[in-house]
């Protein structure tokens, strides 16, 4: 049985995952493939269950340090019983974000050590990391035209934060990239969703060749 892929897509609010989510499993559909489209925090019941805890916008909230915990608990859960099944049996699994989200944010946007992040994914979800990441990217004045018209004035409780806290976490996504070149796929998510699908298509040559 040949084993399937899995692609996450990355980059901070507003740049539009969702839909470039939608349409790459629609693409890749077409071309007769087992598709699994999922997200994170989320996935399984489990994880389902955490992504209310974390996006909440009732009570104090979580510190950095609870929040990495809480994800990679998630995480865990959505790798053991859905990722890890999908794959093995050929599937390609499209994820709207996964563990660069959580160094990203709990680690450039909220202070963590990378290092730290990274040894929660280890022991939760055995270190596995996506075939392909895709990280798009816009300019924030976009993003913030982007989130307006999709949320008005109602944001979670992480996409409410200020903008020097996604500034960070902009950075770090960039940073990673840079540090995997082979890994990530660097996407100009600017333009019309069918412009930016042409370019994820692009990038997605090389693996389904």
């Amino acid at each position: 049985m040949t084993m399937g892929r899995f692609i996450a897509l990355e980059g901070g609010e507003g740049v539009g995952k969702s839909t470039q989510g939608r349409l790459l499993a629609d693409a890749l559909r077409a071309r007769g493939l087992d598709v699994v489209t999922t997200r994170e925090p989320g996935g399984t019941a489990g994880a389902e269950a955490i992504r209310m805890m974390l996006l909440s916008t009732e009570g104090e909230g979580w510190g950095a340090r609870a929040e990495a915990l809480l994800f990679a608990a998630a995480r865990a859960d959505h790798v053991d019983k859905l990722i890890r099944p999908a794959v093995e049996r050929g599937a390609w699994v499209v994820c709207d974000r996964f563990v660069d989200s959580s160094r990203a944010y709990q680690g450039g946007g909220g202070g963590l050590c990378d290092g730290d992040v990274l040894d929660l994914h280890r022991i939760g979800s055995e270190g596995l990391l996506p075939d392909l990441t895709l990280l798009l990217t816009v300019d924030p004045a976009v993003s913030a035209q982007r989130l307006a018209l999709r949320d008005g004035d109602v944001a979670d409780r992480i996409g409410g934060r200020g903008a020097d806290y996604h500034a960070r976490v902009a950075a770090a996504f960039r940073a990673f990239a840079d540090a995997e070149p082979t890994r990530f796929g660097v996407i100009d998510a600017e333009g019309a969703p069918d412009e930016v699908h042409g370019r994820i298509m692009a990038a997605l040559a090389g693996i389904l060749a």
